[in-house]
């Protein structure tokens, strides 16, 4: 395995939190226990997880402000939780280049979500960067 399953498995975690409402330290040890994640791609779940739920606010925020027309509570839980992902690895991963967080949420909705999700995941991934750019 690699930081792509990582990636994949901080989705999933993610995603479970969204679905039950309920987040503790149990439920990252569950699921990284039932799931069989090596050493650095736990450490990476364990600090994406901890990373957008420390700031969730700022980073709904900037997704809300790229969704034209949607609002957080109408998109896909699957969705919602893998711009979550991308969008904390933007703003808070230097390590990981935008390019490569943009691709693998692509490639993650491409998987878990409808056929044509990808696009609009996409589109408000590059919104959020571009908005990023104007700031700076």
């Amino acid at each position: 395995m690699g930081r792509k399953q990582a990636r994949e498995g901080a989705m999933q975690l993610l995603f479970q939190i969204e679905c039950n409402g309920e987040f503790g330290e149990d439920v990252v040890g569950a699921f990284l226990e039932n799931f069989q994640f090596e050493g650095n791609e736990a450490k990476f779940i364990e600090e994406a997880i901890q990373g957008v739920l420390d700031n969730r606010e700022h980073i709904d925020s900037l997704i809300t402000k790229n969704l034209e027309g949607w609002s957080l509570e109408r998109l896909a839980k699957v969705d919602l939780s893998t711009l979550r992902l991308a969008a904390y690895e933007i703003l808070y991963r230097d390590d990981i280049p935008v390019e490569v967080s943009i691709n693998e949420a692509i490639e993650i909705t491409k998987k878990y979500s409808s056929d044509d999700s990808y696009k609009y995941v996409n589109g408000v991934l590059g919104g959020l960067v571009r908005g990023l750019e104007k700031d700076e």
